[in-house]
């Protein structure tokens, strides 16, 4: 009897239509039967975000009829998204989830406000192994030739072997030509952080609005970061945990009269 192959769900923030995803699709169909379920428009920067106060809409879609894959399109959040696929759509509890890929870094601080891990960290904490990838290149016209091959590397991996519980990957792919990048490094999360910057406009009546702009700053010199393997041409992969608790602070605040 055929092995059944693996029940991949595919997702991203940038939109179900956007490049890095239908590379991503292209990939996972070399490894297993995909579903996709993500936006109908673009949620970067959303975070965690859920919808709890709007309706939820869901659409089967058929992008490219030359492929086997399943598709939905979805209005609301990347989080969303995973939680629609995983409880009303999806017969079964997919095998693997992958996020991405998506148009610009999600590395260090990032993660926090990314909607491609927040969708890889939400299928985590229903115990599916998942994955977010993303490409340092914020263009449409983004050229994810180069990682298709690291992508279907490390997306092989973790369908072969157990995921450490409460754990998913943020795997972040420099800009640079497939035969310059050389090799994948597990690392740590960058300590670095954002210098925010908002610029105060007034609009045609008169209002005032604020555009967020800002500088990314790394003062991390550590060579075991993210950030130094993406500098050194290296595809970087940070394991990811939702427990935010910071264990080793209990015993301090314990100690606080409280």
């Amino acid at each position: 009897m055929a092995e059944k192959r693996p029940l991949i769900l595919v997702t991203n923030d940038d939109g179900i239509t956007a490049p890095g995803i239908r590379t991503l699709i292209e990939v996972m169909n070399e490894l297993g039967d995909v579903f996709v379920v993500a936006p109908d428009s673009p949620q970067s920067g959303m975070g965690h975000a859920i919808t709890v106060n709007d309706t939820l809409y869901v659409d089967r879609v058929t992008i490219d009829r030359s492929a086997p894959q399943t598709e939905f399109s979805c209005s609301g959040t990347p989080a969303d998204c995973v939680k629609l696929a995983v409880n009303e759509i999806l017969k079964r509890k997919p095998d693997l989830c992958v996020s991405g890929i998506n148009h610009g870094s999600n590395s260090s601080i990032n993660v926090i406000y990314s909607g491609t891990m927040s969708a890889a960290v939400e299928a985590g904490t229903q115990g599916i192994p998942s994955i977010g990838f993303s490409l340092l290149d914020y263009s449409l016209e983004a050229d994810f030739k180069p990682v298709r091959k690291f992508v279907r590397q490390i997306a092989s991996q973790c369908l072969e072997n157990s995921m450490p519980h409460g754990v998913v990957l943020n795997v972040n792919f420099p800009k640079l030509p497939e035969e310059k990048i050389k090799g994948i490094k597990v690392c740590r999360q960058a300590n670095a952080h954002w210098i925010e910057n908002f610029d105060k406009r007034v609009n045609p009546l008169g209002r005032e609005y604020y555009w967020l702009t800002g500088e990314f700053v790394n003062e991390d010199k550590g060579e075991d970061t993210d950030e130094w393997a993406l500098k050194n041409g290296y595809v970087s992969v940070v394991p990811v945990q939702f427990d935010l608790t910071a264990h080793h602070a209990i015993k301090d605040i314990n100690s606080w009269e409280l």
